[in-house]
């Protein structure tokens, strides 16, 4: 019995969910430290001034301006580290494996045959520590796979090379 042309070959393993082999590049967690900072010293700085322009509520404004900063150190120090742990990616000729997170973990795997798009993306900041996000979207209801903290030169490499592979494998990404 032959196969219809549209379904993939049954001799292929399928794949399955396993932890990625590559880490991000190292200058993700520069990247990461960079971004908690923005998020941590806005409301940080905000209440340091509203403690000095007004002196009525001088006392709990100090209170909240301690608890803003021990937590925001406590973020900006472990955050970056911790997901830099956790960040892994993989591709092989049957699917993209991810793994990402920091509290909340999640691991990925998109077979070639449902992949749609691939994209790259640099930020300002992620120019900066020449850095960029590769985002492959699927058929999947989950949404699309990004995998963020890719050095820019292997994230264009991996965009052609994932481009090249989903135009060979047969499937129609649905």
């Amino acid at each position: 019995m032959t196969q219809p042309e549209h379904e993939a070959p049954t001799d292929r393993r399928p794949a399955r969910l396993r932890p990625p082999r590559h880490r991000v590049e190292p200058r993700a967690k520069g990247l990461w430290t960079v971004h908690a900072l923005l998020v941590v010293l806005p409301p940080v700085a905000a209440l340091a001034v509203l403690a000095i322009l007004l002196p009525p509520a001088r006392g709990w404004l100090t209170a909240g301006l301690v608890v803003v900063a021990v937590l925001g150190i406590g973020y900006v120090l472990v955050m970056p580290r911790w997901r830099y742990r956790v960040h892994r990616w993989e591709t092989t000729e049957e699917a993209v494996y991810t793994a990402s997170g920091w509290l909340r973990q999640e691991w990925r795997v998109a077979p070639m045959s449902r992949i749609q798009t691939i994209d790259t993306s640099r930020g300002p900041l992620q120019r900066m520590f020449r850095l960029s996000s590769l985002t492959i979207t699927t058929a999947s209801a989950k949404g699309a796979i990004a995998i963020n903290g890719l050095d820019h030169e292997i994230a264009d490499d991996l965009a052609h090379q994932l481009t090249a592979i989903t135009q060979a494998t047969p499937g129609d990404a649905t």
